[in-house]
């Protein structure tokens, strides 16, 4: 006999329709559960999400408002840099362009770039001879005559002159030997986009984002090329700017095979390809050649400074020996 349930103005209800109704509460229950579980966690979890987004505000705004004085800082040094440069009459426009060129190969595009620099020319022979007339008659770090002291401070004085260039050609081979390394991974992209259907400068404009973080010396590069290949009127103009900003000849190839592809119509990615092979080995050789030239290097401090310790090692003992059986018998 099946179990019925008579309730009065709803009718009679069957086993099926009472699991059915006690099924249904049971999840409204399990869903309202679950909802009234989580919902502290939520309120939580917004609050935390608050105070992290207020933190970084109130960080961003610390880290403007020092930006800022910083920037406030740098334009008053400019400038007086500016009035010193001025006042001396060391700019000439007539080598300035050369001057800002051998700059930008260092890594510096500013546009106060040549000021900061003959700025420094200017103050570093006086600040050398301030530190050899401190280190030579203050504290006497060399004790000789008068005549030898004052050659010393004219010394420093000389090596002050040079010092700026000196700096601006180490941060210059610095940057070309990053570039030189940089440059093969940098064509590899560029085949891929290539490849991809992209423009040239599509494909630099992504190459310089994607070298953004592994390699952002190489990635400015293409960045800026790209930017004034997109406002000068002569493209051939702006990929020469590339390669005279960098001074590498693995550049001054790529852009006579980019030129060569825009004038004649060859396919960009099987011609970087091939220069990106010929790239990689040059390196090799490159190694090889440096790993050839090792032992002749090595030849000097090994007889120097290996051989004549190892000797008196070896052949100390046994001499020692010799003397103490010699000085018996005598």
């Amino acid at each position: 006999m099946d179990f019925e349930i008579t309730i009065p103005g709803i009718g009679t209800l069957g086993i099926e329709e009472m699991i059915l109704i006690l099924a249904v509460s049971t999840a409204m229950l399990f869903v309202v559960a679950v909802w009234a579980a989580t919902l502290p966690r939520k309120e939580s979890s917004r609050r935390a999400r608050e105070l992290v987004d207020r933190r970084a505000a109130l960080k961003r705004q610390s880290m403007e408002a020092a930006s800022a004085k910083r920037q406030r800082r740098s334009v008053q040094g400019i400038g007086f840099m500016r009035n010193v440069v001025s006042r001396f009459k060391l700019f000439s426009r007539m080598k300035a362009s050369e001057r800002q060129m051998v700059l930008a190969r260092a890594g510096f595009r500013s546009n106060d770039a040549v000021i900061v620099f003959l700025f420094a020319k200017l103050v570093c022979p006086f600040a050398m001879a301030a530190l050899g007339v401190f280190l030579f008659f203050g504290i006497r770090v060399y004790d000789a005559s008068q005549p030898v002291l004052i050659l010393f401070v004219a010394g420093f004085t000389v090596l002050g002159f040079f010092l700026p260039n000196i700096y601006v050609h180490n941060e210059t081979q610095k940057r070309k030997e990053i570039l030189h390394k940089a440059l093969p991974d940098g064509i590899d992209l560029s085949v891929i986009c290539a490849e991809a259907g992209l423009s040239l400068d599509a494909s630099l404009n992504r190459v310089a984002s994607e070298l953004e973080r592994s390699w952002p010396e190489l990635g400015e590069e293409f960045g800026l090329a790209a930017v004034e290949l997109g406002f000068v009127q002569d493209r051939r103009e702006a990929l020469d700017n590339l390669a005279n900003r960098t001074g590498l000849p693995g550049m001054r190839a790529l852009v006579n095979t980019l030129i060569q592809t825009e004038r004649y119509g060859t396919p960009l990615a099987d011609s970087l390809r091939v220069l990106a092979a010929e790239l990689r080995h040059e390196r090799l050789m490159k190694a090889e050649e440096k790993a050839a030239q090792l032992p002749a290097t090595l030849m000097v401090p090994l007889i120097l400074f290996i051989l004549p310790p190892l000797f008196v090692v070896l052949i100390g003992p046994a001499a020692l020996g010799l003397i103490a059986v010699f000085s018996s018998v005598n």
